[in-house]
């Protein structure tokens, strides 16, 4: 399997079309059916079990979870015109301390399902004449529009979702 480049060292597209918008915003309203597709069927002792220091497949999951408020906070600064779009903790210290194993998954899955749902509907709820404007992003340091941080997002889910298939694979259940 070909590995994928680490995350923080990856770049993206900026300036997307607005066009582009629906589609994305498609991706994103689509997560939380492809993660729940993927994990439902897991026993606990597949879902909790790391490879190395790694996160678990529901750390992974978890951490979904918790870079929603993140990524909605960031809708309402580019909306709010603000100069620069709010940080993340890059030591993604929330799902560190989170204990995301002793959690349900059914519980990770209906509050990422939920989280995402209102993401998806500010976004719908977004004048066009919003999808123009820019502001930085705190860690790349490239303006972003609402096109370009929905296309992140999706990015975000589908980085995490083929770190769940890396560990499937890993464990001989890809």
């Amino acid at each position: 399997m070909i590995r994928k480049q680490p995350w923080f060292e990856r770049q993206f597209p900026t300036g997307l079309r607005v066009d582009l918008f629906p589609a994305v915003v498609e991706r994103l309203r689509g997560t939380p059916a492809r993660l729940e597709d993927r994990l439902s069927s897991l026993p606990v002792s597949v879902l909790t079990r790391r490879s190395g220091s790694t996160w678990s497949t529901q750390e992974n999951a978890g951490h979904l979870l918790d870079l929603e408020p993140l990524w909605l906070a960031r809708v309402e600064d580019l909306l709010a015109r603000r100069p620069e779009m709010s940080p993340a903790d890059l030591t993604n210290r929330r799902t560190h301390e989170a204990n995301h194993n002793a959690a349900s998954l059914g519980t990770i899955l209906s509050g990422f399902r939920q989280a995402r749902a209102g993401l998806v509907r500010r976004l719908e709820a977004v004048e066009d004449a919003a999808l123009a404007h820019t502001a930085p992003h705190p860690r790349l340091r490239v303006p972003m529009s609402l096109v370009d941080h929905a296309f992140f997002v999706a990015e975000h889910d589908d980085y995490h979702l083929a770190r769940i298939t890396e560990l499937l694979i890993e464990f001989g259940l890809g």
